[in-house]
């Protein structure tokens, strides 16, 4: 995080996420009519996300075979 974002999470403060609840304990949804406020939230501002890594995905070689399916485990047909 920069100094600038720092110095400006200190002067207006840094949103909290806690959410907002009515008097009987359920969540309370954002007022679509006021887009500056968030209701939804004690402070009005919806937290921002994280970005999470996302992992590099490792390719897998694929065997190549020929020949069909082999022999079945079993079969009288070995070998000799």
């Amino acid at each position: 995080m920069g100094i600038w974002n720092k110095f400006v999470n200190f002067m207006v403060g840094e949103p909290t996420g806690e959410r907002a609840k009515d008097s009987k304990g359920r969540f309370v949804a954002d007022d679509k009519s006021t887009p500056s406020t968030n209701e939804a939230y004690k402070d009005g501002r919806k937290p921002v996300k994280k970005v999470r890594k996302t992992a590099v995905k490792k390719t897998t070689v694929k065997k190549t075979t020929t020949k069909g399916r082999g022999r079945p485990k079993g079969s009288k047909n070995k070998v000799k």
